[in-house]
């Protein structure tokens, strides 16, 4: 059983806000903090409502495995995946503007989730309970706020954070513009340098909430984000002195239907159910309709050119399905894809959970793992300097050895073009479908452009600038010329 499943506390929370008339319903935005929270079940309360908004849910879960979430939809800009429709072709084709609702309603649901976190550690702090539970419950708000903000501000940019002062006067109307990029940044790293120091250690953390390695791991794609290598590395070895984390011998066991709840490597991932709390539709998504077992929408393919770039042994890509017997006794695969595999395999990863009842699964979605630590860490020790050294080779290699691949030697990536090409395809092949990330480091890369061109061709519509996405006119329109939209998107 998962310990705490932290999404079971806020699906209590759900049902007590309104599912039936004889229950008040509470909204956490509008309590009176006069006689809220009171109690150690009040604290728990508000720490849930903290982490609901980062499940994984269709209709208000950022971390979604649809189309509605983050994974899906930042990975459809890379090779990684290819839409062959939709929102996840628009994603593809880099052809998303202001009016591409798919890609602006990120920050339109979730930005103000960032103030009621806010409003939230300030009644914590009021509050008479022991201290020793405030400051824990503080440590995960600030965390899931730090993570939050981190997300959208790699999506768009910078973005607007309402100050304690006009939350707490929701009457008074007033424009914010978005923060300076050195203050958006400043804002992230507060959050999860206290939430470091404050939150528990990973062995004394139950499965499915943040720890102290968790805050590190955001912090760690922060200073990736800002190039600040010196500070990757840091973090990075603060997660390693822990000496709680390791690589899982079956790197392919990760995403199976047993929970990981024991594994070194789970740095964080958000436990599914097939009630629907969270939902996991990665099957859904992925699945062709004629798929045997089970099958599903098929909405979102993989890229022959992802594929081909892995080793042949690499055991990351058994999850990259290129060739199967459909439901129909057919055989399909790159020389008879149909509309299944045109674009390119089918890019499961998960288990294919053929027990499931349902359309939704119970595999837990991984969102960090500790193999991030190392290629980070290897990628911060060359970039730092400008020379590949041994050290970040060999930091590689203990990936790549999970993985049953070749080792590399530093002969074959002395330059800091070569070392730095190699860590990009080595990242892609290591963490896709887990949490979108490749797309940002081709940016951190300057390749993000580069690769979607060549993907794509002259169907392409890519050009540096698409790598911030556009704020919709809506939030432009309600900031009265304070609120400044993406460079090009007007």
């Amino acid at each position: 059983m998962k310990n705490l499943n932290i999404v079971i506390i806020a699906l209590f929370i759900t049902l007590l806000s309104g599912c039936s008339d004889d229950l008040n319903s509470v909204n956490y935005d509008e309590i009176n903090p006069n006689n809220f929270p009171q109690s150690e079940a009040d604290i728990n309360a508000i720490v849930a409502s903290a982490y609901y908004p980062l499940r994984g849910s269709y209709a208000d879960g950022i971390h979604s495995t649809s189309e509605n979430g983050l994974m899906f939809m930042l990975d459809a800009t890379t090779e990684i995946l290819q839409g062959p429709y939709g929102a996840q072709q628009v994603q593809t084709l880099h052809s998303y503007t202001s009016a591409s609702t798919a890609i602006t309603q990120f920050y339109d649901k979730f930005y103000n989730k960032i103030g009621s976190m806010t409003l939230s550690i300030d009644r914590i702090e009021k509050s008479s309970v022991n201290d020793l539970i405030k400051k824990q419950a503080i440590a995960e708000i600030k965390c899931a706020r730090g993570l939050l903000s981190y997300e959208l501000y790699d999506m768009y940019g910078p973005i607007v954070v309402a100050p304690l002062a006009t939350l707490q006067n929701p009457l008074v109307e007033e424009p914010l513009p978005r923060l300076s990029n050195a203050d958006m940044v400043s804002f992230i790293e507060t959050d999860l340098l206290a939430a470091a120091t404050d939150l528990k250690l990973p062995s004394e953390t139950n499965y499915g909430r943040f720890s102290q390695g968790m805050a590190r791991m955001v912090l760690i794609r922060l200073y990736l984000h800002e190039k600040r290598w010196a500070d990757v590395e840091a973090q990075a070895d603060a997660i390693i002195g822990m000496n709680y984390y390791g690589l899982d011998a079956d790197y392919v066991a990760l995403w199976g239907t047993k929970a990981p709840v024991d594994s070194k490597e789970i740095i964080w991932a958000i436990p599914a159910d097939a009630a629907g709390t969270v939902e996991n539709q990665w099957q859904l998504m992925a699945l062709p309709g004629n798929y045997p077992i089970r099958g599903g929408y098929g909405t979102i393919q993989s890229s022959w050119s992802f594929y081909d770039s892995f080793e042949s042994t690499d055991i990351r890509r058994k999850g990259l399905i290129a060739e199967y017997v459909g439901t129909d006794g057919v055989t399909y695969n790159r020389a008879n894809p149909s509309s299944y595999l045109q674009l390119g395999p089918i890019p499961l990863k998960i288990n294919e959970d053929a027990a499931r009842t349902t359309a939704l699964t119970t595999v837990d979605i991984i969102m960090y793992r500790y193999a991030d630590v190392l290629l980070s860490k290897a990628e911060a020790l060359v970039n730092k300097t400008g020379t590949p050294t041994q050290e970040a080779i060999d930091l590689v290699n203990i990936v790549r050895r999970r993985a049953k691949i070749s080792e590399i030697n530093l002969a074959d990536y002395n330059t800091l073009a070569s070392f730095n090409e190699m860590i990009l395809l080595e990242r892609s092949h290591e963490y896709w479908c887990e949490n979108g990330q490749y797309r940002s480091d081709l940016i951190r890369h300057g390749k993000f452009t580069e690769h979607a061109l060549d993907l794509n061709g002259a169907a392409s519509q890519s050009e540096p600038y698409k790598a911030l996405f556009p704020f919709s006119l809506a939030r432009v329109s309600e900031g009265k010329g304070k609120f400044i939209q993406n460079d090009k998107y007007n």
